[in-house]
């Protein structure tokens, strides 16, 4: 923990429904749900709109659906989400050197390395405010709060005290004032499962965690995580603002609207999934030794299983067929076959263990040799919510009218709203969903990527 105040921690107010009603003018005072659209999605981000008639995130779409029936519920455009995030970031990173992205909405930035005259608390709220102001103003009206303190803990807790658009800077020596009266789940580390274990043992508040001690904490949480609570809980935090992040890991997953049962469509799935991967890893310059599945069932129940190469890879096929195995290594279980074979709702390939250098792949079948598995004739899956065609809240133009949003499509209809961030509210039309005259909009590729490769969702 820091003598002043100096630790930083910026996050964007309610950031992707935000990001949609900065675009689209109708929305703008109405409730916003951004998330999975499907019978099986889940919400990323309500607006605060949505959030009084109890929608939050991780809610499923279909709760949030019949507590807040009238919002907009659309599918997410992370293109201009990362824009917006690469705007804000690049202020950050203009007041000082050291800014730690946490997500693409939240951020540390380190206020010793700002350049200010002092850092006594009067001076770090008046850069506080102003950096608010001109974030409002970089990303024509988006808001963030923003948290000031000794810590990365505190700083974080801060920015979620006074949202949205507030400000709160925790003057040095009123840590543990601030900590006590809180309940024990602002701690990081006290997730359900450890909270009540605390429960148990009469500890719900920080003012309890405190008081129960090292010895009291070790023996109920073990000496790691007790001795880390114990620390947190009297606002010890030591942990510096780390500039650059590395990846450690490259993944890519799906999830499905009806349960896959199909073993080879599943097979073929993962083989798909990895040569995505590959693409990414060799897009960045990277391999990987570790080669992880993720299978979630129909009952919700999530498994993964692992395996180690010899060596780094960014070989499609290689990361393929150890995909392959672990899903085989599943289907063989006794316990976990049946699963699969019950039904699988999402799909996931991952590689770990990133290197910056490859080895040949000695062991690898003469086929795979130079080149990509080509897509064998598969099934067509069941369609994941993230690929409908005519996605709610998805950008398009019309040859005529130009540039509007999808409000809604079905039963061979797409019905559009005709605005964008710089116009009114505009007109509603609908079309046949094969009109030649409409298609997707997408922002221009820059001569130049903005971002990491690996910094785009999985």
């Amino acid at each position: 923990m820091r003598s002043q105040a100096s630790v930083l921690h910026l996050d964007l107010d309610a950031f992707f429904a935000a990001v949609e009603q900065r675009d689209k003018p109708s929305l703008r005072g109405k409730p916003v749900v951004v998330g999975g659209v499907g019978g099986r999605g889940v919400v990323a981000t309500a607006s605060y709109e949505a959030r009084v008639h109890g929608v939050r995130s991780a809610m499923s779409t279909r709760e949030a659906r019949s507590r807040c029936p009238h919002a907009a519920f659309l599918s997410g455009r992370f293109h201009a989400y990362r824009e917006a995030s690469g705007v804000v970031m690049g202020l950050l990173r203009e007041v000082s050197p050291l800014v730690e992205p946490l997500s693409l909405d939240e951020a540390f930035v380190d206020l010793e390395q700002a350049g200010l005259p002092d850092l006594e608390v009067a001076t770090v709220t008046d850069f506080a405010q102003d950096l608010r102001r001109r974030v409002h103003e970089a990303t024509d009206g988006l808001t963030a709060s923003v948290g000031v303190a000794t810590s990365k803990l505190l700083a974080k807790i801060a920015s979620d005290l006074d949202k949205p658009d507030g400000l709160v800077v925790v003057a040095p020596g009123t840590e543990q004032e601030l900590l006590r009266p809180m309940r024990a789940t602002i701690i990081p580390g006290v997730g359900p499962a450890t909270a009540e274990r605390l429960r148990r043992a009469g500890i719900t508040t920080v003012a309890d965690l405190e008081e129960a001690g090292l010895d009291e904490l070790v023996r109920l949480l073990g000496r790691a995580h007790g001795g880390g609570l114990h620390l947190l809980s009297r606002a010890r935090d030591d942990r510096p603002v780390v500039a650059e992040r590395e990846a450690k890991s490259v993944s890519v997953e799906g999830t499905y609207d009806t349960d896959l049962s199909d073993l080879r469509l599943i097979e073929g799935l993962l083989a798909r999934q990895a040569g995505e991967v590959a693409t990414r890893l060799r897009a960045a310059g990277l391999s990987g030794r570790t080669v992880t599945i993720k299978v979630r069932f129909h009952d919700f129940t999530t498994l993964s299983r692992s395996t180690t190469l010899a060596s780094p890879t960014d070989h499609g096929p290689t990361v393929a067929r150890s995909a392959r195995a672990l899903l085989a290594e599943l289907v063989a279980g006794p316990d976990t076959g049946p699963q699969v074979r019950a039904g699988v709702r999402l799909l996931g390939v991952g590689v770990s263990g990133l290197a910056d250098w490859v080895q040949e792949d000695l062991f690898a079948d003469a086929e795979d040799d130079g080149a990509e598995e080509e897509d064998e004739e598969l099934p067509e899956p069941p369609r994941a919510r993230h690929l409908g065609a005519w996605a709610p809240g998805m950008d398009v133009v019309h040859a005529e009218l130009g540039r509007g949003w999808v409000w809604g499509a079905g039963r061979g209809v797409v019905t559009v709203r005709f605005e964008t961030r710089e116009t009114p509210a505009g007109p509603v039309r609908s079309f046949p969903d094969d009109d030649p005259a409409l298609r997707a909009w997408t922002p221009p590729v820059p001569e130049e990527p903005a971002q990491d490769p690996l910094s785009g969702p999985a």
